[in-house]
C-alpha cells in the first residue's frame, strides 16, 4: 500500500470517518515491523487495540446488595406502629386514668388557665383584626389623596400656573 493511501486514511480516521474495511487496512499496515519515523505514534496505537482486544477479565465480581440495612429499618417501623397500637388499646384512655389525685388537680388547673389564656389572646386577635381595617383604610385613603395630588400637578401644568 502506498504511503500517501495510508496518510489519507489516517486523516480520515482521525476525523472518525473510515469504514471498518479501512480501519482493517490500516490495523494490516501497522501490524507489520517497519513503518517510517512520523508513523510510529499510530503503529504503537493499533498494536495496543490490537492487544487489548484479545484481554479477558476474569475474576468474578461480588455482587453486595445492602438490603439488610432495609430489611432492618422496615422490622423497626414494624416494631414502633405494633408497639403504638399495643399501648393505645392496652393502656389507661384518658390521661386522668394515669394521674394521682394531686396531678390531676394540677392538670386541671392548667388546662384551666390555658383557657383563660386563649380567651384573653382571642380578644386581642379581635382588636387587632379592628386595627388592621382601620389601618388598611388609611392606606386607602393615602393612595387616593396621592391621586389628587397627581390631579393638581397635571391641572396647574394644563393652566400654567405656578405654586
Amino acid at each position: 500500500m502506498v504511503l500517501n493511501e495510508i496518510e489519507k486514511l489516517l486523516e480520515k480516521y482521525d476525523n472518525g470517518e473510515t469504514s471498518l474495511q479501512e480501519e482493517q487496512q490500516l490495523k494490516n499496515y501497522f501490524s507489520k515491523e517497519t513503518v517510517p519515523a512520523h508513523l510510529e505514534s499510530y503503529q504503537t496505537m493499533f498494536q495496543y487495540f490490537s492487544v487489548t482486544k484479545e484481554e479477558q477479565y476474569t475474576k468474578d465480581v461480588p455482587l453486595k446488595t445492602k438490603t439488610y440495612l432495609y430489611q432492618w429499618i422496615s422490622v423497626a417501623a414494624v416494631v414502633a406502629i405494633m408497639f403504638g397500637v399495643y399501648t393505645q388499646f392496652s393502656g389507661p384512655s384518658t390521661i386522668e386514668e394515669q394521674l394521682t389525685d394531686e396531678q390531676l388537680l394540677a392538670y386541671n388547673q392548667t388546662v384551666e388557665g390555658l383557657q383563660y389564656l386563649g380567651i384573653a389572646l382571642n380578644k386581642g386577635n379581635e382588636k387587632m383584626k379592628t386595627l388592621n381595617l382601620v389601618a388598611s383604610n388609611l392606606n386607602e385613603g393615602t393612595e387616593k389623596m396621592a391621586h389628587i395630588g397627581e390631579f393638581t400637578k397635571t391641572t396647574n401644568k394644563i393652566l400654567k400656573t405656578s405654586n
